[in-house]
């Protein structure tokens, strides 16, 4: 039913940081950083991004089978990946998964468009290009919002909501969305925090987590959300495709009739589920079966703590050498998540971001630029498949570069007061 990795793949890492490809995945030695180009085992680059990303090599032989969308056997993969993800929240008895074709924002537009009933209003805060993007399928939708916004490199103000759902006093908004880690920058929004005061006065907590579910613990015990959504292609480490939400039962059954769409309507998703196990429409068997192979590898490595063990190191190891060579960060340390970082492009006229990613990508490492409307900055992943390793090895490429570009100094423009 489901490919298993051989014994020594997927393992429980040592307190050591995982080696090439990585070492819980392929067994490979560890290897010195090179001055050179750099592959993964595949042939491919490092991705150093926010996903898509380097997967295992048991991950991309998972998907080299052919399952029918009715075959039992997938059908059981699919009700072991619905468990899986429930318990990582600790939400067997209160919570189901409802799994949703498409990208991350599919499920983040399922979300609000089941859970906000027409005519309710969504609070929405915004410190980034992901908060902007729900305002923007609102806007689509119909729904009515709210943004509560701050600044790109602050986290969301708690007091600010508090003091927006008490001058609410006729409950028009029913809702509030977080998005706890936002990509556009690598900042941790306060989750716990924005989670008491919304249960505190009686509304909905509607969380985007597509950039810490699987790194980051989240406890639906003592975290009261409504619904949370997450992608398989971030911290779970499978392959794009695949999106899925953690709904409240209470809560998904009484959105029933909200959704403005046929595919993307959460709970009619459920209620076949719940039927027969099957997908009401053709699902992406292969990016499932991707994901159980990734769920497993989760689980070997020690779960959501082993792997936030492997990304925080990664994140160190990432800050250590860009620090050393002069870079500046946007987001300040007890603000930072071990997911991405955000880097203050060089004043110096020789550092051209274009050339600079190109020459990376040439040695092996795709970055990704920078989403900021205050900065202009460049953004290098800690996630995926990757160890220490390959962030000594990226860090390496990254100092040649900038002598063959002729850069002498990485430190920005002063930003205006």
């Amino acid at each position: 039913m489901n490919p298993k990795e051989p014994p020594n793949e997927g393992r429980k890492p040592s307190s050591a940081p995982l080696g090439t490809g990585s070492e819980a995945a392929s067994g490979a030695p560890s290897r010195a950083a090179p001055r050179v180009a750099s592959e993964a085992p595949s042939g491919d680059p490092w991705l150093l991004t926010p996903g898509p990303l380097t997967t295992s090599p048991g991950v991309k032989r998972a998907m080299q089978r052919d399952l029918g969308s009715r075959d039992g056997r997938f059908i059981a993969v699919n009700r072991l990946i619905r468990e899986r993800l429930t318990a990582l929240v600790h939400g067997q008895a209160t919570h189901t998964c409802v799994p949703l074709q498409g990208s991350g924002t599919f499920v983040v537009e399922a979300m609000i468009g089941t859970f906000v009933p027409p005519g309710r209003k969504l609070a929405i805060l915004v410190n980034g290009a992901y908060g902007r993007r729900m305002a923007e399928i609102c806007r689509y939708l119909g729904r009515e919002y709210v943004l509560l916004e701050g600044p790109e490199d602050r986290p969301n103000d708690v007091a600010r909501l508090a003091q927006l759902l008490s001058e609410d006093g006729d409950g028009a908004i029913s809702h509030v969305a977080i998005v706890h880690c936002e990509t556009t920058t690598g900042l941790l929004n306060p989750l716990e925090e924005v989670a008491e005061v919304v249960a505190r006065h009686g509304r909905g907590l509607l969380v985007d987590a597509m950039s810490t579910f699987g790194a980051l613990a989240i406890d639906a015990r003592t975290v009261a959300f409504d619904a949370l959504v997450a992608s398989s292609n971030k911290c779970l480490e499978a392959t794009p495709g695949v999106g899925f939400c953690l709904a409240r039962t209470r809560a998904l059954e009484a959105a029933a009739g909200n959704a403005h769409s046929l595919a993307l309507d959460l709970h009619a998703q459920w209620q076949a589920m719940e039927r027969n196990g099957q997908w009401r429409f053709t699902p992406p068997v292969h990016t499932l079966l991707s994901l159980d192979q990734a769920l497993a590898e989760l689980a070997a490595e020690g779960g959501v703590e082993g792997r936030n063990r492997r990304y925080a190191e990664n994140c160190r190891t990432l800050i250590a050498g860009m620090d050393r060579l002069g870079f500046m960060r946007l987001i300040e340390d007890a603000f930072q998540a071990p997911i991405i970082v955000t880097f203050l492009k060089p004043a110096d006229p020789a550092f051209v971001f274009e050339d600079f990613y190109d020459r990376l990508a040439a040695k092996g490492f795709v970055i990704y630029p920078g989403k900021l409307t205050m900065a202009e900055t460049f953004r290098i992943g800690c996630i995926g498949r990757l160890g220490k390793t390959e962030m000594q090895s990226a860090l390496a490429a990254i100092e040649d570069t900038l002598g063959e570009m002729g850069v002498a100094d990485c430190a920005p423009a002063p930003r205006p007061a």
